[in-house]
């Protein structure tokens, strides 16, 4: 599997493997999630993507239950979280209000607890989960710079930012940004156009896009869509979720897919994707499904 450079010495898999469900799972043994990581490795997927607020704080706790059980592991992928997200449940369970906390003090707590729960020495790239409207941007950047010097934290980016929020966090860190998780697919095309996917083009930076197949929405039902999915499944002999995942790989921003789910099988098969031709009357054809008339 292709891999994108982040730094001079990390590069993540091209595909990555999203574990927001990882605590909604029935069977949440160390055992059943160590399968999920080996099948997801087998393809060439090393990446995986955390937030500590995942299954209500609880997300982190298991995969490094699953790491402490078998510790080789854990040279063997790169770990991605995300912080900044206060909301009343777990050890937050007091807050009186779903809020945004990017406080060098909140930063750094955070960070402490996802080392502490996921048995890590250092985390490979920490996201700032939200774009909070009350940053110090000044307070935040100096605390991001600080983890980095401190060898707590590898890389910083971000997730959900628009371009100001971008600029304004960077104008005050010497670490460079070095990705933006949005949400991207053939429902949520609105970053191709919006500039959010062509900031980072021009920034150099690799994208990664949460929700690829529209929460499940892509899969489903019927429409022009679906339809159109279909139609290059059939002919490529693969999944329309390969297809719809394919759409993403071809776009020229490098953009990395965050794939998550549950299911073994399902894992197993999160690579079909890169088995997909897509060319350009191909991606315009889905395009044109999702927008509901040609381009103009």
């Amino acid at each position: 599997m292709d891999r994108i450079t982040i730094t001079d010495d990390l590069s993540f898999s091209r595909i990555i493997y999203g574990m927001w469900r990882l605590g909604d799972d029935s069977d949440t043994s160390p055992a059943h999630v160590q399968a999920k990581i080996e099948a997801c490795l087998e393809q060439g997927i090393t990446t995986m993507d955390q937030a500590d607020i995942y299954g209500g704080y609880e997300a982190e706790e298991v995969l490094g239950n699953a790491l402490r059980a078998a510790p080789a592991l854990k040279d063997q992928i790169e770990i991605v979280t995300k912080c900044g997200i206060v909301a009343p449940a777990g050890r937050y369970a007091g807050a009186r209000v779903k809020h945004y906390d990017t406080s060098a003090t909140h930063i750094t707590a955070s960070v402490d607890h996802s080392l502490r729960l996921m048995g890590i020495d250092r985390i490979d790239t920490l996201l700032v989960h939200r774009p909070d409207p009350f940053m110090d941007h000044h307070e935040t950047g100096a605390a991001l710079d600080g983890l980095v010097a401190a060898g707590k934290v590898r890389s910083i980016g971000v997730s959900n930012f628009k371009r100001h929020d971008w600029t304004l966090l960077q104008s005050a860190m010497q670490t460079t940004l070095v990705t933006n998780q949005i949400e991207a697919s053939l429902s949520a095309h609105h970053a191709f156009t919006n500039g959010d996917i062509a900031f980072c083009q021009e920034c150099g930076v690799p994208v990664m896009a949460w929700s690829p197949l529209g929460g499940g929405a892509l899969m489903t039902g019927d429409g022009a869509v679906q339809d159109a999915l279909a139609r290059v499944a059939a002919t490529q002999g693969v999944d329309k979720s390969a297809v719809a995942v394919a759409w993403l790989l071809a776009h020229p921003a490098r953009i990395m897919p965050v794939m998550g789910t549950n299911n073994i099988a399902r894992i197993k098969t999160l690579s079909d994707a890169l088995k997909v031709t897509m060319d350009r009357e191909t991606w315009f054809t889905l395009y044109t499904a999702a927008l509901g008339q040609e381009v103009p």
